[in-house]
């Protein structure tokens, strides 16, 4: 179990250099691009894709499950395949897949708060001044000792008759 966690977190942190090397530039892609595909169907110059970079999920776990394989055919001539061997190369995967997302995750965050930074810090300082104001409000709410208003009394209706009463006198019982 240990060795699963240690291969899972290293998945990761292989998923997260793998997402932001393919966000630098896509050079392997493009070139199985041009083997695979003919003029008509290669993609653009401008195009960033890659094999994991803007893929949906399930060409990520495609991609990723074939580097994995190619792998485990290199490393089968030194150790051979068992169930943990299996296990590992299921959290390999998985480790992967997750942490090409979180680089996603990462690399967008960074993204937005760096085209949004001053308004970041303008939407921060009215934030803390509306704080502010909505702290000095609480505490010269609590500081005024308004008058308690009383209620009027009311008295009490006078009991008149009864419903049962009425439609009596009404004929209706």
């Amino acid at each position: 179990m240990t060795l699963d966690l240690i291969a899972f977190i290293a998945a990761i942190l292989f998923g997260i250099l793998l997402y932001w090397k393919e966000s630098k530039g896509n050079g392997l892609y493009r070139f199985f691009n041009k083997v695979f595909n003919s003029k008509e169907l290669q993609m653009n110059p401008d195009n960033p894709k890659g094999f994991v970079y803007q893929q949906s999920l399930i060409l990520r776990i495609v991609f990723i499950t074939a580097l994995f394989l190619i792998g485990i055919i290199v490393i089968q001539f030194l150790i051979p395949i068992n169930f943990q061997v299996a296990s590992l190369f299921a959290s390999a995967i998985v480790g992967a897949v997750v942490g090409t997302y979180l680089a996603h995750f990462i690399i967008k965050s960074g993204a937005v708060i760096e085209d949004k930074s001053e308004s970041l810090t303008d939407m921060v300082s009215d934030t803390f001044e509306k704080g502010k104001d909505f702290i000095e409000d609480i505490t010269h709410r609590r500081n005024e000792e308004e008058p308690v208003k009383e209620e009027p009394k009311t008295e009490p209706k006078k009991e008149g008759k009864s419903a049962r009463e009425r439609l009596k006198d009404k004929g209706y019982m």
